[in-house]
């Protein structure tokens, strides 16, 4: 009851009251214990977590961006190793078209050849056919005009052969000598 009596009488208000200062040291003290023993170790907890987090990110972002170089290194190495081996590849290509068409062009030339070859034999031997049934067609003309200027019958076979052979072959003779002298 002393205490309401004391509030009662004028109190001046800079000095504080001593149990009012003794309730707030225990409560600071209480709070300064609970925030020591309990928050400040878990807030630098979090804080060591949150640093190595950080410093972690970047040792990260480092060993990445090493990574990333090597990466980078490799694959100009490989690109120049690419761009080698197709220039190789072209050039081995080009001389392989380059032999191929040879090659056909050879094939073609001696294709050609052969049908030229074949074309003038086959050229000499329709003409030598030919030759043939003319030599025998102007012979029995020959004989036939003979026979008819003579006014006798040259039917006899022996004898139209020894005749239009003969006249045949001085023609041949004659047109031989002919063409030889041109």
């Amino acid at each position: 009851m002393q205490f309401l009596a004391e509030e009662g009488a004028e109190h001046n208000p800079i000095i504080p009251i001593w149990q009012e200062i003794v309730v707030g040291l225990v409560a600071f003290g209480i709070l300064c214990f609970v925030l020591m023993k309990y928050v400040f170790p878990r807030m630098e907890e979090t804080f060591r977590a949150r640093v190595d987090a950080i410093e972690g990110g970047i040792k990260r972002a480092e060993e990445a961006q090493a990574e990333a170089n090597r990466l980078l290194e490799q694959y100009k190495q490989q690109l120049a190793e690419a761009r080698t081996e197709a220039a190789s590849i072209r050039d081995e290509a080009r001389a392989d078209a380059t032999g191929i068409r040879e090659d056909i062009l050879a094939k073609a030339r001696e294709e050609s050849d052969r049908i030229i070859a074949a074309g003038r034999e086959a050229l000499q031997t329709e003409r030598q056919t030919i030759v043939r049934q003319l030599r025998a067609e102007i012979g029995s003309l020959a004989v036939d005009l003979a026979g008819r200027i003579v006014g006798e019958s040259l039917e006899e076979e022996a004898r139209r052969r020894g005749t239009v052979e003969r006249f045949l072959d001085e023609i041949g003779d004659g047109a031989a000598g002919t063409a030889g002298r041109r």
